[in-house]
């Protein structure tokens, strides 16, 4: 049985069209399904607002203790509820959760690396997969903010990328899992500024070589970083696609996102 784990940004979340149509072809995805997000623009406008400022290292945010007050506000409450809200304004019966909810996600703190201290960041380390399956089961559709707990109770500002690839992989016991992480771009793209530049299909020898070149790089790493992680796990299928692509997935179209190999 087939489970569709999508991950969509800040930049989607923070353009209301974009969201809006993203919320509209996610709704019409036959199957299971689970949303991640992230949102990240949103957490930073809140901490402006509240006169906390948003130090960054390396496109990573720092969490402060302050920070992390901001962020677990933003995204498991505002941007979370919305989301789940406007879904079940099209009739999909989601549930809006972080992964402090039933023990879903649990994290260790990040230890400093090369000297920077990132603060309240959170590396998963277990799934709930048995809670998963049971809201899957009762026809729900987890919509998941990226903030987990540790073992001291601690909250944890954690990458929604590695969190869809961690649930991809712990849900891949149970179903036939297909990752997908949406942008507002086509996909992978040899450069950004060339529509036409998509890369089709991404082996790891050539995300190596995208990185020593140049072509890929900043946050894109990352995110590919943990597809190919999927991948390596038994994910049977990882995309990289614009969020207007979510319509096409079951026509496996090449021209429409990047498939990694």
């Amino acid at each position: 049985m087939k489970l569709s784990v999508i991950k969509i940004g800040g930049d989607i979340i923070d353009d209301q069209e974009m969201l809006t149509r993203f919320i509209s072809d996610f709704s019409r995805l036959q199957g299971h399904k689970i949303l991640v997000h992230g949102g990240g623009k949103v957490a930073t406008r809140t901490a402006q607002s509240l006169g906390i400022q948003t130090v960054m290292k390396d496109g990573r945010r720092i969490t402060t203790d302050k920070m992390i007050d901001v962020v677990t506000m933003t995204y498991a409450g505002l941007i979370n509820k919305k989301i789940v809200s406007y879904l079940q304004a099209k009739s999909i019966n989601a549930i809006g959760l972080t992964g402090v909810d039933g023990n879903l996600i649990l994290s260790d703190k990040r230890s400093a690396q090369n000297g920077i201290d990132y603060g309240w960041v959170g590396d998963p380390k277990k799934v709930n997969a048995e809670l998963v399956r049971s809201l899957i089961n009762s026809a729900l559709t987890p919509v998941i903010a990226p903030i987990t707990h540790d073992i001291c109770g601690n909250l944890l500002n954690t990458n929604a990328d590695t969190i869809a690839s961690t649930l991809a992989i712990a849900m891949n016991r149970y179903y036939d899992v297909e990752l997908n992480y949406c942008l507002q771009q086509r996909g992978v793209m040899e450069d950004v500024n060339q529509s036409d530049s998509m890369v089709k299909q991404l082996s790891y020898a050539a995300f190596d070589q995208g990185k020593k070149d140049g072509t890929i790089s900043n946050g894109m790493i990352p995110k590919l970083d943990n597809a190919f992680e999927a991948v390596k796990k038994g994910v049977s299928k990882v995309r990289v696609m614009s969020h207007q692509s979510i319509s096409k997935l079951e026509k496996s179209n090449f021209d429409e996102f990047t498939i990694i190999l």
